[in-house]
């Protein structure tokens, strides 16, 4: 499995960062898309991923700004982010996007930033690492306008309505699920979404620290979620889906490593080290 985004960078993660990957990899993620969403989280996604590990799954980055951080663009950040996204260990531009839900920077300038990092996707022809919440209409206006030019689209950590998933899906947007599809108060609706997205657009995520599923057996002590914990996600979408666990698992790893172009950036990895 792939998990296409956990944000590693989480000070959550600093006391056992090795143990919590090799917890990761005895559990079958063989690759895991760090998420950056400021310029510090950047920063670190990018060092992890840059970083040389003989074991544990292989580790990704993206590279840009949340929707909650927007009144922080400026043209320093924004060239940093463009820098970034030309490095091979960055596979998308984001997590970029609207959020009305918290309205944490003003919806303007949420706005220009999100336009702004579509052009950078564009430019680096990287995919685009989506955030959207409450903020649909707008957001789909922005991404439609912008989605010829991009590579591709990922709706990361879905949460909306099969309408919203039915427009995403119409410009042939990639889907991300987390574990909120686990969670009977607020994602039951997910399992209808779930069975209307074609298999070669699904993904799957834990967006750790975040949304750990209720459906784990026992229950964690403590409330971090990890990427350990992704065969819970897998295996809530796969019985939404009425499909196998391995069937799953096959497809969203395969998506996974196309969407993000995984298979050429291990040979173009492996060519720089020779």
């Amino acid at each position: 499995m792939i998990d296409i985004g956990a944000n590693l960078a989480h000070e959550s993660f600093a006391p056992d960062f090795d143990a919590m990957l090799a917890r990761a990899s005895a559990a079958g993620v063989e690759a895991i898309v760090i998420t950056g969403s400021c310029a510090a989280s950047n920063e670190s996604a990018f060092a992890f991923a840059r970083a040389e590990r003989r074991e544990g799954p292989q580790l990704h980055a993206t590279a840009g700004l949340h929707p909650h951080h927007a009144a922080r663009w400026n043209a320093r950040l924004a060239a940093r982010i463009a820098e970034l996204a030309q490095m091979p260990e960055v596979v998308a531009v984001g997590e970029c996007g609207l959020d009305y839900f918290r309205d944490l920077s003003p919806r303007p300038a949420q706005r220009a930033a999100f336009i702004a990092q579509l052009s950078l996707a564009i430019a680096a022809k990287k995919p685009v690492f989506l955030h959207q919440r409450d903020a649909h209409a707008d957001f789909l206006a922005i991404l439609r306008e912008h989605r010829s030019s991009l590579r591709d689209a990922i709706v990361h950590c879905f949460t909306d309505s099969a309408a919203a998933c039915a427009d995403y899906l119409a410009i042939d947007c990639h889907i991300g699920i987390t574990g909120w599809i686990c969670d009977e108060r607020r994602g039951a609706h997910l399992t209808d979404v779930a069975r209307m997205i074609p298999a070669d657009r699904l993904l799957i995520e834990t967006d750790a620290p975040y949304l750990l599923p209720r459906t784990l057996r026992p229950k964690p002590k403590e409330r971090r979620n990890e990427p350990a914990f992704l065969p819970a996600v897998r295996d809530a979408l796969a019985a939404a889906r009425g499909e196998s666990a391995e069937q799953l698992a096959t497809a969203t790893t395969a998506n996974a490593k196309r969407v993000f172009a995984l298979k050429q950036l291990a040979k173009q990895l492996g060519s720089d080290t020779n």
